[in-house]
């Protein structure tokens, strides 16, 4: 019996991070939820070098509810976690990803946010979803053009339920031509610029023709109608997603604004009383401390 205990353990571990990404799947799939959803942008960042697994689990331990990474490929064809096409600003290498394999790669340490080197290494897509895996979804961005790649990889470490897979300002008809092989497979989020005259019209395409679990609406302009029609978009049955990152993704409602000056009001809570439900976010503690405040969080 004392042999069984370590094993025993382990098996109610493993089944206790499962239970904990069902729920934040089911209220994802949810898009009438009062639970606002919190996504970290590239991990937890500010303590972390950003893209790396140490991000990742950080983000997790502080309790969000998505971990958003950037997908590039190598000379290769190994998928790894980094934002930038060149690696020269978050590691301690010169070049493009797509010029070095993965061998290569992993030479180079990533720095952190002030730039000084650590002993954090670059992560693989398959090292990220393995530390993200019953524990939190993951939005994976700049992937579309390795989407079937990539479904791979989640296949293979088990994790396709928690992904959420993205194009930029796509057509619902190119959607469905390049990927129909995974769309009933996966969750796909569709991307819409709402400045755009023809915003309406994309939403619309996409609710008859894929029926997206998410919208990810990005509007430099905070005057838009769409943005008076967001319980429409979510009775149709998708989540409606904002970015607080920076000034031009949200109309001037961001992060900075909340933290840095105080200004709530104008900031998360405008995002909040518009009806988003689901926020990206570079201070994803703040937010959550904002949001488990006003019971909107658990």
């Amino acid at each position: 019996m004392k042999k069984l205990l370590p094993f025993l353990l382990l098996l109610i571990t493993i089944s206790g991070f499962g239970q904990q990404v069902n729920a934040i799947i089911s209220k994802f799939e949810n898009p009438l939820g009062k639970d606002i959803l919190v996504a970290a942008h590239r991990g937890d960042w500010r303590n972390a070098p950003e893209n790396s697994i140490a991000a990742i689990r950080y983000a997790i331990d502080m309790g969000v509810d998505i971990v958003e990474i950037d997908v590039q490929k190598t000379a290769d064809g190994q998928l790894v976690i980094m934002h930038d096409d060149k690696i020269d600003r978050t590691t301690t290498g010169k070049g493009r990803v797509k010029d070095y394999t993965l061998d290569s790669l992993k030479t180079f340490y990533l720095r952190n946010g002030l730039g000084i080197p650590t002993h954090h290494r670059i992560p693989t897509l398959e090292e990220a979803m393995l530390a993200a895996k019953g524990k939190v979804m993951v939005n994976l961005d700049k992937c579309y053009d390795y989407m079937n790649e990539a479904y791979a990889v989640l296949e293979k470490t088990g994790t396709v339920h928690q992904a959420i897979f993205k194009g930029y300002f796509l057509s619902a008809a190119k959607v469905k031509t390049d990927y129909s092989g995974v769309l009933n497979k996966i969750h796909y989020m569709s991307m819409v610029q709402l400045d755009d005259s023809a915003a309406l019209n994309m939403i619309h395409d996409f609710e008859e023709q894929i029926k997206p679990t998410a919208f990810e609406l990005i509007f430099k302009s905070d005057t838009s109608a769409i943005l008076s029609q967001l319980n429409t978009i979510k009775q149709k049955g998708s989540r409606v997603w904002v970015n607080a990152l920076w000034a031009s993704l949200n109309g001037g409602h961001y992060d900075d604004m909340a933290v840095d000056d105080g200004n709530i009001k104008d900031s998360w809570q405008w995002l909040l009383d518009k009806g988003f439900t689901v926020i990206q976010t570079d201070r994803p503690a703040a937010l959550l401390a904002y949001l488990r405040g006003k019971g909107l969080h658990k």
